[in-house]
């Protein structure tokens, strides 16, 4: 991910050649320590995330994006250049007024890049878990280019991204002016979402169906390893592992407990079924049999630290796109 965000920033620098820069949800500054200090300007509600960036020196805006925050960004620094978010728009339950102080923000001939997971690999890959509270929103281009069009922001790109279990980068121009041409991944994203059905009712009908069963071969899948004296733990406790602990009744008669790297989450439960969280090295012992991907969009990299487990035998358990044992 660190690369991932280099990479963006680099091609921002080199396409567009900003002289203001905007992120929208910084976190702890992965993306905007790519810039120069008097360059980019900062987003991010999170306090400990927005010290760690004010420590670094840059200008961070500590609260929620709002039409207001735009107008006083407007004020503080002028226009803005282009305007990046990743994986912070789903987030946003009023998402129009959120585009809409983007679009404030810019200007004119501005850009916006966002990244999100995308609708169509969510249904193709029957990842339930990615809906959740936090994410308010799962986005189509096919909706996107929709509520764009209202707000006078012109989708003229769209990248098919590897991470998060498959999302979206869209590009968005402010007005129609022909610096930046739309180009055919745009229309091609458009067929091919149209084609796949992600605005038709019988396709959602299909992917609850699938749900459905995934839960049901889970719960299977894990009973049997019980009843076979296997032990069985969680790796990663993760918002996606929260939705399928809840959603299929697991609790620690099925799996024992979960390992997290996060001190923060060490010595808590899992939220509402409340499995014993532990550190890896607590917990990634000998005796550990199976465990339940929690993290599956990392799956290659987490089999690949996990090298030993696999080598005595050790399996993962994902449910994406079906459960299945590796």
């Amino acid at each position: 991910m660190r690369d991932h965000f280099k990479n963006i920033a680099n091609e921002i620098k080199d396409r567009f050649k900003p002289k203001k820069v905007l992120e929208i949800g910084s976190n702890d500054g992965v993306f905007l320590k790519h810039f120069s200090i008097d360059t980019v300007i900062a987003v991010e509600p999170c306090k400990n995330f927005a010290d760690i960036t004010r420590g670094l020196g840059y200008c961070t805006y500590g609260e929620f994006w709002t039409m207001e925050l735009a107008n006083r960004i407007l004020r503080d620094v002028g226009p803005i250049d282009v305007v990046y978010a990743a994986n912070c728009m789903c987030h946003i339950p009023n998402i129009e007024a959120a585009f809409a102080a983007v679009e404030h923000v810019l200007a004119d001939g501005g850009i916006f890049i966002f990244e999100d997971p995308a609708l169509d690999n969510m249904l193709n890959r029957y990842s339930y878990d990615q809906i959740y509270d936090e994410h308010a929103h799962i986005f189509s281009a096919l909706a996107l280019r929709q509520l764009l069009d209202l707000i006078d922001l012109v989708i003229w790109r769209i990248d098919f991204l590897p991470v998060h279990g498959g999302s979206q980068r869209i590009y968005a121009k402010k007005g129609c002016s022909g610096t930046f041409p739309i180009e055919s991944s745009v229309s091609q994203t458009l067929a091919d979402e149209w084609v796949q059905g992600v605005a038709h009712r019988h396709v959602l009908a299909r992917f609850a169906k699938q749900v459905a069963q995934s839960r049901e071969d889970l719960l299977v899948l894990l009973s049997r390893l019980k009843k076979e004296g296997k032990k069985v733990i969680g790796y990663g406790a993760t918002s996606k592992s929260t939705v399928v602990y809840n959603y299929c009744g697991i609790g620690p008669d099925l799996i024992g407990y979960v390992i997290d790297t996060t001190l923060g989450k060490q010595g808590m439960y899992t939220p509402g079924t409340h499995i014993p969280i532990v550190s890896p090295e607590e917990g990634m012992d000998g005796s550990v049999d199976c465990a339940f991907l929690g993290a599956w969009n990392y799956e290659k990299e987490i089999i690949e630290k996990e090298h030993d487990f696999c080598e005595r035998g050790g399996k993962f358990i994902t449910h994406v796109p079906i459960v299945r044992m590796i």
